[in-house]
C-alpha cells in the first residue's frame, strides 16, 4: 500500500508572530520556520505504517515556497522514502492547495493519503475535506486513532460528544489530531540519508492547476490589547458590572 502524507512550512510554534509595519502580512524576516506540528503528526503515522508492513512506501508532498524543500527533507529523515515539491512563492488557500494535491494523488495512486487537520498560521482545516470532496473519496477527519484492515482503514475521531469510530473503504483521506502519536525526533545519520532520497520538482503550471484564487488579503494586524479584568465581591455586585458598566444584560 502506498501511503502520501504532506506537509506545511509555517512558523515555528514557539515564536512571537509579528506583524509587518504597514499591516500587508506577518513578517517573516529572520523568523524560525518549521514543520506544521499536526503534519509531523501525518508523516509519523505514515512512517509508522511503514515500519508496522502496512505501508509500501511513504510519499511526502508540500506545496510552497522554495523552502519548504527543508520540511520534505525533515520528513525523509523521519522516514518518508522520497518527496514531492510543488514550488510557488504566493500564499495559497485550501482550494488551491486542495487542487494541486489532487494531481498528484491521481499521478501516484496511493491507497491513504494523511494530512495534518489544520495549519497553526491560518487555522483553516480545510485542505483535508477539500481534497476529499474532489477526488470523492471517504474521509475521516481529526484522527486520534487509525487502524488498517485489508482494504479498509478504522479511524477514531474526536467530536464534540466524545469519540466516534469509522470504518473508510480504501482509497481514503485522513486527518490527523494532536493525540494520534507523538512525532520522533529525526537522528543524524537519518538526516545525511535524507539528502540523498529523490524530491521531485513541479510547478503548478505542470499540475495545470491555476494560481488565482479570487482571495486577497486587505490588512493584517494583532489583535487589540485586553484589558485586565476586576475581583468582585458578591453575585449582586457581577449582576451589576454586567449591566450598568459592560451593558450586556
Amino acid at each position: 500500500m502506498k501511503v502520501l502524507v504532506t506537509v506545511k512550512r509555517v512558523v515555528d510554534y514557539a515564536v512571537k508572530v509579528r506583524v509587518k509595519p504597514d499591516g500587508s502580512g506577518v513578517d517573516l524576516s529572520n523568523v524560525k520556520m518549521s514543520m506544521n506540528p499536526f503534519c509531523e503528526i501525518a508523516v509519523e503515522e505514515a512512517v509508522r505504517l511503514k515500519e508496522s508492513k502496512v505501508a509500501s512506501e511513504v510519499i511526502v508532498a508540500s506545496v510552497g515556497p522554495s523552502q519548504s524543500s527543508e520540511q520534505i527533507r525533515t520528513a525523509l529523515a523521519m522516514g518518508a522514502d522520497r518527496g514531492i515539491h510543488v514550488e510557488v512563492e504566493q500564499e495559497l488557500p485550501p482550494s488551491v492547495v486542495s487542487r494541486a494535491l489532487k494531481f498528484i494523488v491521481l499521478k501516484e495512486k496511493p491507497s491513504l493519503v494523511i494530512l495534518g487537520k489544520q495549519a497553526i498560521d491560518d487555522d483553516c482545516n480545510q485542505t483535508g475535506q477539500m481534497l476529499a470532496q474532489i477526488l470523492d473519496w471517504p474521509q475521516g477527519t481529526f484522527v486520534s486513532k487509525v487502524k488498517v484492515e485489508g482494504e479498509k482503514v478504522q479511524v477514531t475521531r474526536e467530536v464534540d460528544r466524545g469519540l466516534e469510530t469509522l470504518e473508510l473503504r480504501l482509497p481514503a483521506i485522513i486527518t490527523c489530531d494532536l493525540r494520534l502519536n507523538e512525532p520522533r525526533y529525526a537522528t543524524l545519520p537519518n538526516i545525511m540519508k535524507a539528502k540523498k532520497k529523490p524530491v521531485e520538482k513541479l510547478g503548478l503550471k505542470d499540475l495545470n492547476c491555476d494560481p488565482l484564487h479570487g482571495i486577497q488579503t486587505l490588512s493584517v494586524f494583532e489583535p487589540h490589547k485586553r484589558q485586565g479584568g476586576n475581583k468582585v465581591e458578591s453575585v449582586a455586585e457581577l449582576i451589576d458590572k454586567l449591566r450598568n458598566e459592560a451593558k450586556v444584560i
